[in-house]
């Protein structure tokens, strides 16, 4: 009766360690095992793939004369126990590939001169600085390249559509309605937006436009409105439940103290519920087309902290440090123009700095270096000619798994004066 390779080989094993016929500890048994194997890696590391056509010589009868089975020449286990030292010697070679460049998944990957992906960069921070003048007066520096990282991001924003673009805040109004209409359903989809992506936010307002008595989102249906019903249509936003009170309460208070409008200046936007600085600055700029201060949300902050232009803790104390410095005619685009490069390029969390001119050129101190690291199982592919029956034998890598690792690398900055 015909036996296989494995068979064959396992029962080398099983003569080569010496099995005495006497008690046998689990531990022994596998540590002769694991001392006949490290001496045979080449022959038992490897996973046969092999084609048997006789059916005598399927896994069901692997004994013949002279030769024993594995499982016959070891030490029975206990049922439903794995044992890890004997299961090791039936896997496959595994290895770790070499470091490979990643290479994102969409967009566009800056290419070297030989066409590998361009190595990223890690620049240096360079904040913006206050410093005495001979006057004793202070005056705040701005950093040092940030025109060029400015630009640059304006660049890459021109090329890749984000989410703000076509559902931001500012684009929600509808066109055919009164001004003071338009006005205040920019003020509902702000308050809507709070801690929720722009798709969910707009769907939530669409739903407000089309589900609500017409003529739709207005202010007069939102005081009618019950609340269990305003807090069905805008479930898809994050809060909803505290955002249906700030919005009932907030048309309560127009009608009272705004004329049935919003407010004229940040101070009053803010003083409404649930409406922060952010909120208050937007609203002042699309609604009323008065640009008072720069609305920080969490990409602005993250990103121009990631940037070293700053360190500041939260989105206030970012906006007063921006406003030292940024010229004022770039308060109103920076907060679109940021949100969509945190939405496309610069994501919080697998971010894509192959793709981005910054990483490449050294000017983001946050640029992160990224390698694959693949394993490997080797396999031994058998091939039979089909004229002249000569069988060939070659031994393939086939990559079962990859991981996507972070290098960072350190941050070698050295700083000068007093950084904001």
């Amino acid at each position: 009766m015909k036996t296989s390779r494995v068979a064959r080989e396992t029962a080398i094993i099983a003569a080569n360690t010496a099995i005495s016929t006497g008690r046998q500890t689990r531990s022994s048994l596998t540590a002769s095992i694991r001392a006949f194997a490290a001496e045979n890696t080449v022959n038992f590391a490897v996973k046969q793939e092999e084609e048997v056509n006789d059916d005598s010589s399927s896994l069901s009868s692997l004994s013949s004369p002279g030769v024993s089975d594995i499982e016959d020449a070891l030490v029975s286990l206990a049922p439903g126990k794995r044992k890890r030292g004997i299961d090791d010697l039936a896997k496959t070679a595994v290895t770790t590939a070499p470091a490979l460049a990643r290479v994102p998944p969409c967009g566009t990957t800056f290419k070297s001169e030989d066409g590998s992906p361009a190595k990223i960069k890690k620049g240096r921070k360079q904040p913006a600085k206050k410093v005495v003048t001979e006057t004793g007066e202070v005056a705040i520096h701005p950093p040092a390249n940030w025109e060029e990282i400015y630009a640059a991001v304006q660049e890459m924003r021109k090329q890749v559509l984000a989410p703000v673009d076509t559902m931001g805040c500012e684009s929600l109004a509808e066109d055919h309605r009164t001004p003071q209409d338009q006005r205040f359903q920019t003020l509902i989809a702000l308050m809507l937006s709070s801690q929720t992506k722009d798709t969910s936010t707009a769907l939530a307002i669409r739903r407000l436009q089309t589900s609500l008595p017409p003529p739709g989102l207005t202010l007069s249906n939102i005081l009618s409105v019950a609340p269990a019903t305003l807090n069905a249509l805008i479930h898809p936003v994050g809060f909803h439940n505290n955002k249906t009170k700030y919005i009932k309460a907030t048309a309560a208070l127009l009608v009272e103290k705004f004329d049935s409008d919003i407010p004229t200046t940040a101070e009053a936007l803010m003083s409404l519920p649930g409406v922060g600085p952010k909120m208050a600055y937007l609203c002042m700029s699309a609604a009323w087309g008065r640009t008072e201060g720069i609305g920080v949300d969490v990409h602005v902050h993250r990103i121009t902290n990631l940037w070293g232009w700053h360190k500041t803790r939260e989105p206030e104390e970012t906006r007063k440090a921006l406003q030292a410095w940024l010229p004022r005619e770039k308060w109103h685009e920076i907060n679109h123009l940021l949100v969509g490069f945190g939405q496309t390029i610069c994501l919080p969390v697998g971010t894509k700095c192959g793709e981005c001119v910054l990483s490449t050129k050294g000017l983001c101190p946050g640029a992160v270096a990224q390698k694959t690291t693949g394993v490997v199982k080797r396999k031994r592919k058998r091939e039979v000619g089909e004229e002249s029956g000569e069988v060939k034998e070659e031994e393939v890598d086939v990559v079962v798994k990859q991981e996507v690792e972070d290098v960072v690398t350190k941050d070698e900055d050295s700083r000068t004066g007093e950084m904001l």
